[in-house]
């Protein structure tokens, strides 16, 4: 028996920075989306654990024994055996939740084959902040360092247009270079927006709290965001710590990925819905 399952990508549409704990870990606050873009976990049953790795991503990402898909079965059945495949589309490392939406899309199809139930927040958390979310793969406002996480208002129909402009980024450079770490949260309650232009006029006054340090390092972002703008995004914006942008379209603009393609062929874009 085969069973394949899809990893939606994550995307931070805010992302708040309230605090930093005694052990280390940041505080958050921010609204997470999911895109109709991303990777596939196929899973089938074998006597070992295994690993392969494929897809147009794959050159940046290695089966090592450490790789979250493989740790998230570990997690779920340390005893158990699978052949897993891993295709990827989603550039590595870019901050949109790539490796954890292929831990909780690996734990979901494991969880199917061998006939187990999913772990429970508290634990997927052990194997990143961006896991709980992943396996909700939901809109939800998703606080504390990654493990509470709340439904929110219905959100307008919307495509979105990601973009990488292929350049890394070092997270924990950007929260060691985080200028102020206790900034306000969103507020208490999530408006209902009653349009897109209405959810885009609200993100303008949120917030990515690690988006200048991440412009610091790469100052390419803002060349991207700007881009997306210029091509009729209603909003854009950068996802987690980078370097992937974002830019919200209504269903019925015309295709802008085709511009940025021309314009910049070095670039990583992928065009698709808000899921």
């Amino acid at each position: 028996m085969a069973i394949e399952v899809f990893a939606p990508a994550k995307i931070n549409l805010t992302l708040h920075v309230t605090g930093q704990r005694d052990d280390g870990y940041h505080l958050l606050d921010s609204l997470v989306v999911f895109a109709d873009v991303g990777d596939t976990v196929r899973v089938t049953s074998a006597d070992r654990l295994s690993l392969d790795i494929d897809g147009p991503e794959a050159g940046g990402l290695d089966a090592e024994p450490d790789n979250l898909v493989l740790r998230a079965a570990r997690l779920l059945a340390p005893d158990r055996g699978a052949a897993i495949t891993l295709t990827k589309r989603l550039p590595v490392a870019s901050g949109i939740g790539g490796g954890s939406a292929d831990a909780a899309a690996g734990l979901r199809a494991l969880a199917q084959l061998w006939d187990m139930s999913l772990p429970e927040p508290e634990q997927a958390l052990s194997l990143g902040a961006d896991v709980p979310v992943c396996l909700s793969a939901m809109p939800r406002r998703m606080s504390g360092i990654g493990e509470r996480l709340n439904p929110v208002p219905p959100l307008p129909a919307m495509d979105i247009l990601l973009v990488n402009p292929r350049v890394a980024v070092s997270t924990p450079t950007i929260f060691r270079t985080l200028a102020e770490k206790n900034n306000p949260p969103m507020e208490r309650d999530l408006p209902r927006w009653r349009d897109l232009p209405d959810f885009a006029g609200w993100l303008a006054n949120q917030r990515n709290d690690l988006a200048l340090p991440a412009i610091a390092q790469q100052p390419v972002i803002t060349e991207v965001i700007d881009a997306l703008s210029e091509a009729g995004a209603l909003f854009a914006g950068m996802s987690g710590s980078g370097a992937t942008c974002f830019g919200l379209f209504s269903p019925d603009h015309p295709p802008a990925e085709p511009v940025l393609r021309r314009r910049h062929p070095d670039w990583w874009c992928a065009r698709g819905r808000v899921l």
